[in-house]
């Protein structure tokens, strides 16, 4: 096979693990690669996690993430960030500082529970949350919980979608995507800077083997952001790629399992 030369866009993972693999570091890194970038990363958090739910969360010390985060780009750089679980308002003022001084689109995922109800961030960093880490954000992608989390506001309608969105960007993010995967009906997303509506929408997979499907949209996001294309693009080829992941979802354990990050590879089969 030929060598090749060319180095792909890079996108730096700022998330916890998840031990099962279908969510968190492993999730993002896998789109990464699948979306044609180089994933790179910064562990915030280990958790001990199946398919049934999250038995155990331990998060790192500050040092040690400021640590990879500084090892990373001040010496491979980057052309985008994406940020996941963070666990504690230590944590979340750390990397907000961190992605201030770096020159490169920012996606942030507002984890706050897991796929299975398991609580990934401490209750008194969601004020951090809103004042330090959703200024710093290109691109965020709450869902539902998140929104209400955030927010205080309860979303069952589409109309719900845009009061929600219009709070998520009076905190400072440039634009957001509410994700409405909790609604009944079509799978309906709405991507928004406060002037322009883009209402992404796609059919509801009868798949239960959802787990991982946030941190997927946005680690695409972020790597579609890193390949050059303006947000609305970014976001409208992510959910098309997390659709397929979706359909594609299998079980594993006795729980709820992983949306197939490799679709792509083995539909082209």
């Amino acid at each position: 096979m030929p060598i090749r030369t060319a180095v792909p866009p890079r996108v730096l993972t700022v998330a916890g693990s998840d031990s099962g693999g279908g969510a968190g570091i492993q999730a993002d890194l896998k789109t990464m690669l699948a979306l044609g970038v180089h994933g790179m990363s910064v562990l915030t958090a280990v958790t001990a996690q199946n398919s049934l739910g999250v038995q155990g969360a331990w998060e790192l010390p500050v040092d040690a993430v400021r640590a990879q985060y500084r090892s990373v780009v001040d010496d491979i750089g980057v052309q985008a960030v994406k940020t996941g679980m963070l666990a504690s308002a230590a944590l979340v003022e750390t990397v907000a500082e961190l992605l201030a001084g770096t020159d490169a689109p920012v996606v942030v995922d507002p984890v706050g529970v897991s796929k299975h109800g398991d609580a990934l961030l401490a209750a008194e960093a969601l004020d951090s949350v809103r004042t330090k880490l959703l200024p710093a954000a290109t691109v965020a992608t709450p869902n539902l919980d998140e929104v209400a989390q955030l927010t205080g506001v309860q979303v069952t309608d589409e109309s719900g979608m845009r009061r929600a969105a219009e709070q998520i960007l009076g905190f400072g993010s440039r634009w957001v995507v509410i994700k409405g995967g909790h609604l009944p009906g079509e799978a309906v997303d709405l991507l928004t800077d406060g002037s322009a509506e883009h209402w992404l929408r796609a059919p509801r997979h009868d798949n239960r083997h959802t787990h991982g499907t946030g941190c997927t949209l946005a680690s695409a996001i972020a790597s579609g952001l890193a390949l050059g294309m303006d947000v609305p693009t970014a976001v409208q080829s992510a959910k098309t790629y997390v659709t397929g992941a979706i359909e594609a979802g299998f079980p594993l354990g006795g729980g709820i399992g992983p949306v197939d990050h490799g679709w792509l590879t083995r539909t082209a089969v």
